[in-house]
This record gives C-alpha cells, structure tokens and sequence, in this order.
C-alpha cells in the first residue's frame, strides 16, 4: 500500500475500509473527529472502526447486511457508521424524526440484527420497542460493545455492487423507501474531491443530521481524505459560528433555512470565518436573493448541488464563478446527463419547461425490496433503451446549459385547465419588501380544478391587514391563470430536519382555512 493514502483516491475504484485504516497510520494523532464532548484522532479512530467492525462480524454480520443507527449525530454515530461499512455490511441510518410506524417499517425492511440507538431516542420511544435481535445504548454501551483494543477486524474487500448505504426516503406518509448506495456509486462520487479542496487540511463542520445523505456530501469526503470533521447535534446559529471560527472551519454543508438564519443573526459579522474555502448547499430550493447575500457576507467558495438520493443527475452551480445565474442550480457535472419531458414522455427542446429525468454514474442500486416502485422511478429511453431516473422536478434548461427549477412534478397546480408552477408565484410573493419567504400550494376548486393559495413569512412588525395588499400586487405582476386566491401569514414555514418545506402540510392548513 502506498505511504500517501490519498494516492488510492486516484484509481477508478478502492477500498474504503483500507483508506480508513491507512489514514489511521498515515495521521496518527491528528485530530479526526468531535462533537463537543468527545474528541478522537485518526489513529484512535481507525482503532475502535477496527473494533465495532471486529464485533460486528464476531456477531454473524453477513456481506451487504445492514447495521441499524438511529438517534442525534455524535462522534459514535460516525465511528458505527464507518465500522457497518469496514465490517462489509451497510450503514442503515434511521430517520430520528420518523413516527414510530415508520420506524417499525424501516427496522423490518432493512434486515439488520443490530440497532444502535442513543439514550435519548430510546427514551422518548418508552415501551416502543423496534423487532431488532440486538440492541446497543451508542452513547453508553459502545466501549463494552467493542473487542479489545489492537483486535482487527477480517478482511473485507469491496465490490462495485456491493451496498456501502441505505438512505430511508423523507417522505411524510407512508414507509419511507430505503435507497441503496453502492460502493461503486459513492467511489465515484469522492472522486469530485480535489475540485473542491478537500485534503488532509480539510476541517468540516456538520450540522445537518447523519442519516441524510444532504451530510454526507461532505462528510463521506472529507474522511476518506484523511480531513477532520466536527460534528453539531443540532443546528444553532450562534454556536455554528463560534464552532466555525473557533475551530477554523474550511468546510461545511448547510441547508437554505440554516443560510438564512445565520444571514439574520444579529452578531454575525463580528465572527472571523476566514479559514471558510468552500461553503455547500442542497436539499431544498436556495432562493437567488439568499445566495447573493451568502456570497456577499460569508468568505469562501458558495457551490450548491441538485439531484436526488436516488441518483440520476447531479447538477452544481459554483456560484462564486456565475453570478448572474443565481436563479439556477447549475450545470450536469462532468458525465452527466439531463433531459426535459413532456406530459407525454416526449423530450423537449432547451428553454420549455417539462420533467426532468437524469442520467449518470452515480445512480442507486435500486429501493430495497421494493422492484415495483424501483421501475416506476424510471424512464427508458425509446430511442436507444437507455435507463433515466425521473428526478421528480419540473424545471428548463438554458442556451447555456443551466438548470432553473420550475417546481416538483406533484406540485405543478393545474388551473382552469393550465399548468402554473408555484414557484413564478412565490417569486413576486417574496419580491414584496414586507416579505420574509413566500410558498405557493393548490387545493381544489369547484370552479377552476385546483387554485393556488399563497402563505407568507411577514417581517417584524407588518400586520395581517397588509395581506391583501401584498397579495394585490403580486396578481398585478402575473397573468390571469396564475394569480394568487388567497393569501395567509405563517410564523414559520414547516419543514423536515433537513430544511425542506413541507407543502404537504400547508395544503391541510389552506384546506381547513
């Protein structure tokens, strides 16, 4: 093996578990991972992956089997996560904010006999118990769960197909479905490192949660460079800064509803962040307006990405490099493919609005036991047989190649017969100087099929008497099919624990109003 882990990032497909193990020799006692309470260095980190891994397999672990975690993301959720993976089974991240039902689905489809667990989340389940043979405390069980120090796992050797992951769907009803990454997928994806800075200088500060492959984008990279990586529970504006500044930050993941609340915090430029090089973002939609404020305020880099868990296309808009195209998420990255479909599957020339479907060398292996709704994600090409994974989205492509979102396929309201996308309505909403953020949902309608009724975030000390005005002049800026019907103020939008809005609550909210 050569001295210079990084040199094997260079080949076309590795070992992630022989990287763990030599950036282990290679950092020794660089620092490599904290939470705020514990704090580990590479060569103590590849020793207790070792041993969870050891355990794991000492278990009766099988090749591609899940490993279970479900709680707060901590320095244990990342040593576990990393050890199902040495060990040559998958890491199976449970959604913390799941009800019980789904939790139950989710435990029962991936098939895993371990499930770690923090005290917390254990608590607040009570007598819910989830059918998982063995069950261990994370933050208290897990030094007595590990073999003896210096013990090291068997060899584990990854194929392409091999699962390296299962990232449960956020969706809000039903069973999550469980995605499955492959090593191959995710060797292709750290291959982007050196694009974007990440080394062994790499210090990343996460604060989304770990069972999101939103953190992973980052998290994933920076490790296997042999980086350190420095990990929030939960999101808080004041302590990302002082952990961004005090810890010299130079990497970090963060969604459009943590930008903007960082953007509104009173102290914010009273924090040194210049140790920041690049600053990413996905998961939700990034209005233009806060990227520009982003870029103005927040040294380093600004890159947002677009795609799916599943796959398909990956888009990146570098956004320091093309600011006048802040109303797009970029371009397809390098092998990438995208095209733009008609109601009737037809594909459309640049400029039209329609379905999008990508294509490229980063697609899931498919949801797990689930064929059925796997071939129902697809589109296949009639021309050529090619596979393309329809991304859900509706959106156009530019002269240039860039991408603007037009809205999600399900969110499309149809009125009076018209297609009207929510977001050419939340765009003149949230142009009002009254407005903090604006959403746009349909429900339906005796007269016209479905309407579109707007909800807005109003700024500090803008009454609800203002309401009909802003909604007045928003309809007098769009066209007759478009306009708003009502209109209703909102504390705050509702979202996941990964910053996306949840429309499917505000059409109940629209509905019961």
């Amino acid at each position: 093996m050569s001295s210079d882990p990084a040199l094997l990032l260079d080949a076309p497909f590795g070992s992630f578990p022989a990287l763990i193990s030599a950036w282990g020799e290679a950092r020794g006692d660089a620092p490599a991972l904290y939470d705020g309470t514990q704090r580990l260095s590479w060569r103590e980190t590849a020793d207790r992956v070792e041993r969870i891994a050891a355990r794991l397999q000492a278990d009766g672990l099988q090749r591609g089997q899940a490993v279970a975690i479900l709680g707060t993301s901590s320095v244990n959720y990342a040593l576990v996560y990393m050890a199902a993976i040495r060990a040559g089974g998958c890491a199976a991240p449970l959604t913390t904010s799941a009800s019980p039902d789904q939790l139950l689905g989710m435990a029962a489809d991936s098939g895993a006999i371990h499930l770690f667990i923090d005290r917390a989340k254990l608590t607040e389940l009570g007598d819910f118990k989830l059918p998982i043979e063995r069950q261990i405390v994370l933050d208290e069980d897990l030094a007595d769960f590990m073999v003896p120090e210096g013990t090291r796992a068997a060899p584990f050797e990854p194929e392409d197909q091999d699962p390296f992951n299962i990232i449960y769907s956020s969706g809000t009803t039903g069973i999550p479905k469980g995605i499955v990454h492959s090593h191959g997928m995710r060797w292709r994806q750290i291959s982007f490192r050196s694009a974007q800075n990440y080394g062994t200088t790499s210090r990343a500060l996460l604060s989304t949660p770990l069972y999101s492959n939103t953190t992973l984008v980052t998290f994933l990279p920076t490790m296997f460079s042999g980086g350190y990586v420095s990990i929030m529970g939960k999101f808080d504006a004041e302590k990302w800064l002082q952990r961004a500044a005090s810890e010299q930050i130079t990497h970090t993941m963060l969604v459009p509803v943590q930008y903007r609340r960082l953007m509104q915090f009173p102290g914010f430029d009273d924090y040194d962040l210049s140790a920041m090089k690049a600053k990413f973002c996905t998961s939700a939609p990034f209005p233009a307006d806060l990227k520009a404020e982003v870029l103005k305020r927040m040294p380093g880099g600004l890159v947002e990405y677009y795609g799916m868990t599943e796959g398909g296309v990956s888009c990146i808009l570098i956004a320091h490099e093309h600011p006048d195209k802040l109303h797009t998420v970029g371009q397809p990255a390098p092998g990438h493919f995208l095209k733009v479909l008609d109601e009737n599957l037809n594909e459309l020339p640049p400029g039209e609005a329609g379905e999008l479907v990508g294509r490229s060398p980063v697609m899931m292996l498919g949801y797990k036991n689930q064929p059925e709704k796997t071939r129902e994600g697809y589109w296949t090409d009639p021309g050529d047989g090619t596979v393309w994974q329809r991304m859900g989205d509706v959106g156009r492509i530019d002269a240039e190649g860039f991408v603007e979102l037009v809205g999600r396929t399900k969110d499309v309201i149809i009125s009076g017969g018209f297609n009207v996308f929510p977001i050419d309505l939340e765009m003149e909403l949230a142009k009002d100087d009254r407005v903090v953020e604006a959403a746009v949902v349909g429900i339906p309608s005796d007269q016209w099929g479905e309407t579109p009724v707007g909800f807005v975030v109003l700024k500090p000390g803008v009454g609800e008497d203002a309401l009909e005005d802003i909604r007045a002049t928003a309809n007098s800026r769009l066209g007759k099919t478009q306009r708003v019907s009502a209109l209703h103020a909102i504390e705050e939008m509702p979202r996941s624990h990964i910053g996306k809005l949840l429309k499917t609550d505000l059409r109940e909210i629209a509905q019961a109003k």
